[in-house]
């Protein structure tokens, strides 16, 4: 069998949200719960895939982790300020 991306899950304090997905994924993500929880030994709620699923998906865009930390030159080392108005 395939390994799954996602691995156990971590127990983190949730902020509540409210989504609405298209009735396909919803059955997708169903089905990723119930191979997750056949592979982990326990069951696992559909609803705790999501942010384990976004975080994934945010952690491997590189557009957004280029964006999110800014532009910045090359001799600028990571972590520097740049230059104010002189």
């Amino acid at each position: 069998m395939g390994k799954l991306k996602l691995g156990p899950l971590e127990d983190d304090k949730p902020v509540k949200i409210s989504v609405e997905l298209p009735g396909a994924l919803h059955r997708d993500l169903l089905a990723y719960a119930e191979i997750l929880g056949r592979e982990n030994g326990q069951a696992v709620e559909p609803a705790k895939l999501v942010a384990p699923m976004i975080a994934r998906f945010m952690a491997t865009d590189r557009g957004f982790t280029k964006m999110r930390h800014g532009p910045r030159s090359r001799s600028q080392p990571a972590g520097s300020a740049p230059p104010r108005g002189e």
